[in-house]
């Protein structure tokens, strides 16, 4: 199977009823093919079908027409080969960093031995530096370390797939530039595919090979893909003047406030 081949999202709409009989057409003739080991960007306005596109990935709704095929094998429904990582980080108040990333490995591995499940965890626990906090509850850590624990519990069950709802929207500038590092630094260790949903047009630049911009809804689609042609690793601070991150960024903003701007978000 080609690596372009490896998730394909062919000819997708999605509409939603509305009272009195009538419909909401969210996204219309939406075609990409998504590499193996890429990191894609989707960027928008709001109500662009950003999250839709996500949530019919990830198996958690359902297109009106289309097919999404990954690996081969049309996606039907939530599978552990597609993990998601949303931006309120959904961790169990009850349970520990650790016992949070446990039970998803638990779920999804239950051949693992006692020894092996503790080498898993520990494993991704220090994936995400939290090693010092890994006894601590939800309750007891900042946003950010939740956020990593997400990310960590996320890809402990091995998805082919990581797939990320605005998962840093909510963070303060600094710890979002952090996990923005912990991502790119994660995603090179274990090579798999991230989509990630993004309002931030640095972010896009900074941790894509690809950005998917969207038109704007009702019947949104994609309306351009841009090739971010930028080494990896790659360092924010010197990014900054190089050429071709300043030509992404130019075009992503050409794109949501020229081409396809909005009055009102």
């Amino acid at each position: 199977m080609s690596n372009d081949k490896f998730l394909q999202l062919e000819n997708i709409y999605k509409t939603f009823p509305l009272a009195g009989g009538k419909e909401y057409q969210a996204v219309v003739d939406v075609n990409l093919n998504i590499r193996k080991n890429e990191i894609i960007s989707i960027i928008g306005h709001s109500g662009c079908g950003k999250s839709t596109l996500l949530n019919m990935i990830a198996g958690l709704d359902s297109q009106t027409q289309g097919n999404i095929i990954l690996n081969n094998k049309e996606i039907t429904g939530p599978g552990p080969e597609r993990a998601v990582v949303f931006q309120n980080h959904s961790l169990l108040p009850w349970l520990t960093v650790y016992q949070n990333i446990e039970m998803a490995v638990k779920k999804v591995m239950p051949e693992l031995s006692s020894s092996e499940l503790r080498q898993r965890v520990e494993k991704f626990v220090s994936m995400v530096n939290l090693d010092h906090a890994k006894d601590k509850f939800p309750g007891g850590i900042s946003g950010g370390m939740k956020q990593r624990v997400g990310i960590a519990r996320a890809l402990s069950i091995k998805p082919d797939v990581l797939l990320m709802d605005e998962p840093f929207g909510a963070l303060d500038s600094l710890t979002r530039a952090n996990l923005q590092e912990h991502l790119m630094r994660i995603q090179q260790s274990v090579q798999n595919t991230v989509i990630i949903i993004t309002h931030d047009i640095d972010e896009a630049v900074l941790l894509s090979d690809r950005v998917i911009m969207m038109t704007n809804g009702p019947e949104a689609t994609i309306g351009e893909i841009l090739e971010v042609n930028l080494p990896r690793p790659r360092d924010r601070v010197s990014l900054q003047s190089d050429k071709e991150y300043i030509r992404c960024r130019e075009a992503i903003l050409e794109f949501l406030y020229k081409k396809f701007a909005k009055d009102h978000e």
